[in-house]
């Protein structure tokens, strides 16, 4: 699902990282060895339709390399 996220991520949370992401060897495969941690939070979000909904988003993180991998868990409206 293709997703805009509009405005600033709020309630932001971190889950899991280190050795507690199961998808670590393929996020330094595609990304690079970083600090990564998995992370969420809510923000108002654009659908590929056109629609804005509020919703808790999920992401990846590391330091120098970014957020990737956005993906909408839950609509929160």
């Amino acid at each position: 699902m293709r997703i805009e996220i509009l405005g600033d991520i709020t309630q932001v949370e971190t889950f899991a990282s280190g050795r507690g992401i199961r998808e670590m060897a393929r996020l330094q495969k595609a990304y690079g060895r970083g600090n990564w941690r998995k992370r969420k939070g809510v923000a108002e979000v654009r659908l590929a339709d056109g629609r804005v909904r509020l919703a808790e988003i999920h992401w990846y993180e590391a330091s120098g390399i970014g957020r990737k991998e956005y993906k909408i868990k839950r609509f929160l409206d």
